[in-house]
C-alpha cells in the first residue's frame, strides 16, 4: 500500500495496490503488519457499514475520551467526500480539515486518528461506506460539531439546499461555540508527538 501524507500530521490517505485482469480486480484492503510499519500501532475492534443516498451528509462526529476512536474509512460503492477536522485543543492545526474523495473506482482509504471530528457527503446516487474503529461504539460519548459550520471552510460538493441530515446532526454546535474534550498534549495521542 502507498501511504500519502496530508496537510495535517497523523491524517493519511491510503492507496492500495490493485491487481486487475480480465476477471476483475483484487487488492488487500487491510494488513495489520503493513499498517503498523507505515503508520503506527493500531488495534481495530469494530467494523461498520452504512448505505446512503445522494445529498446525505453525516457528521461531524467523534467519541469523547476515554472512548475515543480512530477510523479507517472507505467507499465500496459510489462516491463520498470524506472529511477530518482537527478538534484537539492546543493543536497548531485546530479547526483545520483534510478532505478526500473516496470512490469505488479509486479504492482509496482515509485514516482519521483520535482527536478529529469525522463526516462525509454522498456525491453519487447511492453510496456504501465502510469503516474500521479502534474502540467500540459508546453512545454516552457521542459528540459532534456542525457539519454546516461555514467557518470550517469545507466544500462538501453538494448544494446546501440538497443536504439531507439527521435531526441529531442539525443540533451540533459550530466550532466557535464548541468546548473540545481533546487536548494535543494528552498521551492518548502518541502519533502526534
Amino acid at each position: 500500500m502507498n501511504v500519502i501524507e496530508t496537510a495535517i500530521p497523523g491524517v493519511f490517505i491510503i492507496e492500495p495496490k490493485v491487481f486487475k485482469d480480465a476477471r476483475g480486480y483484487f487488492f488487500e484492503s487491510f494488513s495489520q503488519r503493513e499498517f503498523e510499519e507505515k503508520i503506527g500501532p493500531v488495534h481495530f475492534v469494530q467494523d461498520n457499514e452504512s448505505m446512503s443516498s445522494y445529498g446525505v451528509m453525516r457528521g461531524l462526529h467523534f467519541q469523547a475520551p476515554p472512548f475515543t476512536q480512530s477510523k479507517l474509512v472507505r467507499c465500496v460503492k459510489g462516491a463520498v467526500l470524506d472529511v477530518a477536522v482537527d478538534i484537539r485543543k492546543g493543536s497548531p492545526t485546530y479547526g483545520q480539515h483534510v478532505s478526500c474523495l473516496l470512490t469505488e473506482e479509486n479504492h482509496l482509504q482515509f485514516y482519521v486518528p483520535r482527536g478529529f471530528a469525522h463526516g462525509f457527503s454522498v456525491l453519487s446516487e447511492t453510496a456504501v461506506f465502510q469503516y474500521k474503529c479502534d474502540n467500540f461504539y459508546a453512545p454516552q460519548a457521542d459528540g459532534g460539531i456542525s457539519i454546516l459550520d461555514e467557518s470550517l471552510g469545507i466544500d462538501w460538493q453538494i448544494p446546501v439546499d440538497k443536504a439531507i441530515l439527521s435531526e441529531k446532526d442539525t443540533k451540533h454546535a459550530c466550532l466557535k461555540d464548541f468546548d473540545s474534550p481533546f487536548d494535543i498534549n494528552i498521551d492518548l495521542y502518541p502519533e502526534f508527538k
